[in-house]
C-alpha cells in the first residue's frame, strides 16, 4: 500500500530518472518529488519545498566528482527535517564516502547502481521502524577497546566495562571483533550467532533480526559474539557499518572488544565510534606502541577521542602521567590495578571481577564505566556532526 512521500536529491539526471522508475515500480510512495541540486542553505527552496511536503525519506545520490556537496547537503537535511529518513546510494568502492554519509545524517547506504528490490527492502525497514521503534535510545555511542600491544588485557577491560555500565544505566551490548574470539569465555556463555552473522545478514537486518544473533548474559548483558574465524578484508565498510547502525538504534551504549586486530574492519569501527580506548601496561613496548597504533588509527578517523587505559597498573619510579601522556601522546584515561591472579582466576569461572563489589579493581571498572556516560553528557553540550545513520 502507497503510504510514504519520498523526495529525491540527484544532480545527473540518468540518475534522477532510474531513481524516479525504481520508486515507483516499488508501489510503496504516495508521492514523489525530484531535485535536480543539492539544497546549500536552511532557506534554500529545496528544503523549504520538503519541508511542506512532510516527506518520509529521502533519496540522495552521491556523485563521485562532488562529495562534499552531497555531504553538506545530507547534513542539512537531516538537520532541517529530523523526522526523514535518507537514504544514500553512491558507490561502495569508496569506504571515505559512505562514512562521510553516515556521520552527516543518512539512515542507509545502497550501492549505485541499485535495484528496485534492493530499493523496496531498505523502504520497508524504514517504515517498519518509524511505525514501532525498538529499543531504549536512537543516540546509542560506541566505544571500542584495542590492545596498544598484544596480551594487554583489551577484552578483560571491555568486559567488565560492559557490565559496568549495563548495571549502572542498562541497555549495553557488548560486540566482540577480536579474531579468536574470547569475550563469551569471559561470561561463561555458548554464542550460537556471531559478528559475521550479522554482517552477512546486514542488508535485511533489524532490531529482531539482530536479537535473535545476540546471546544474552548475566546482569542483561547482550554479547554479540566474535566469529570463529577473521572477518575477510573484503568484507564490504557499509556491511559493517548496517551492524552497527542497528546496534546503536537498539542499545544506549555499544562496547567493542577489537584486542589486538588492526585492519580495514578496525578502522571501519573506528570511524563510528565515539571514543576509542587503547589499553596498554606500565612498560616500555606497550608504551612504544601507544602511539604507533594511535597514528594508524587517526590516519583513517580524526574525529574519534582517543584515550589510555592502563591495565595491571603498579605505581613505578620514572613513569609519571606526564611522562607517560608526552612519549605516547595520548591522555590517561583510567588505571586499573594490577591484579592478574585475580582476574585470571575469573576468566576461569567466566565470572567477570566487576562483580567483587568490594575490590579495588571492581571500582576501577565501575569508574571507568562511569566516566563514558559522564563523557557523553558534556559531549551533547559541544556541537558535533551527526555520527553513524543519523544520531545525533
Amino acid at each position: 500500500m502507497a503510504e510514504v512521500i519520498i523526495g529525491i536529491v540527484a544532480p545527473d539526471n540518468d540518475q534522477r530518472t532510474i531513481l524516479q522508475m525504481q520508486v515507483d515500480s516499488t508501489a510503496v510512495a504516495k508521492e514523489v518529488r525530484a531535485f535536480s541540486s543539492f539544497p546549500v542553505s536552511a532557506a534554500d527552496v529545496i528544503v523549504r519545498r520538503m519541508q511542506e511536503l512532510n516527506v518520509d525519506v529521502i533519496l540522495v545520490d552521491i556523485p563521485q566528482q562532488d562529495l562534499s556537496s552531497a555531504v553538506h547537503a545530507i547534513e542539512l537535511l537531516h538537520s532541517e527535517i529530523p523526522a526523514a529518513a535518507i537514504i544514500v546510494i553512491g558507490d561502495a568502492s569508496q569506504p571515505q564516502a559512505i562514512i562521510a554519509a553516515m556521520r552527516a545524517g543518512a539512515r542507509e547506504f545502497l550501492e549505485r547502481p541499485t535495484t528496485t528490490t534492493n530499493l523496496l527492502e531498505a523502504l520497508m525497514r524504514l517504515t517498519s521502524s518509524r511505525r514501532g521503534p525498538k529499543g531504549p535510545s536512537a543516540n546509542g555511542k560506541i566505544y571500542t577497546f584495542v590492545n596498544a600491544k598484544g596480551g594487554s588485557g583489551a577484552t578483560t577491560v571491555a568486559v567488565n566495562t560492559a557490565l559496568g555500565l549495563q548495571r549502572m544505566s542498562g541497555g549495553v551490548a557488548l560486540v566482540d571483533l577480536a579474531l579468536l574470539g574470547h569475550a563469551a569465555l569471559h561470561l561463561n556463555v555458548k554464542p550460537t550467532f556471531t559478528f559475521g552473522d550479522a554482517v552477512h545478514n546486514s542488508r535485511r537486518l533489524d532490531s529482531d533480526l539482530l536479537d535473535g544473533y545476540m546471546t544474552h548474559c548475566v546482569g542483561d548483558l547482550s554479547l554479540l559474539a566474535g566469529a570463529p574465524q577473521a572477518l575477510s578484508e573484503e568484507t564490504p565498510t557499509d556491511a559493517i557499518a548496517r551492524v552497527f547502525d542497528v546496534l546503536i538504534t537498539r542499545y544506549r551504549h555499544v562496547i567493542v572488544d577489537a584486542s589486538s586486530r588492526l585492519d580495514r574492519t578496525l578502522r571501519a569501527v573506528c570511524d563510528l565510534s565515539q571514543t576509542v580506548l587503547l589499553v596498554g601496561l606500565l612498560d616500555v613496548p606497550s608504551l612504544w606502541s601507544v602511539p604507533k597504533v594511535r597514528d594508524y588509527l587517526l590516519d583513517s578517523s580524526a574525529t574519534a577521542d582517543i584515550g589510555l587505559v592502563l591495565n595491571r597498573f603498579r605505581k613505578l619510579p620514572g613513569f609519571s602521567d606526564a611522562e607517560i601522556e608526552s612519549a605516547t601522546q595520548t591522555k590517561i584515561i583510567c588505571k586499573i590495578p594490577d591484579q592478574y591472579a585475580t582476574v585470571v582466576a575469573a576468566i576461569d569461572r567466566g565470572m567477570p571481577v566487576v562483580d567483587k563489589n568490594h575490590s579495588e579493581i571492581a571500582r576501577a571498572f565501575t569508574n571507568l564505566a562511569r566516566m563514558l556516560t559522564q563523557a557523553e553528557v558534556e559531549d551533547k553540550r559541544k556541537p558535533r556532526i551527526g555520527s553513524l545513520f543519523g544520531l545525533a
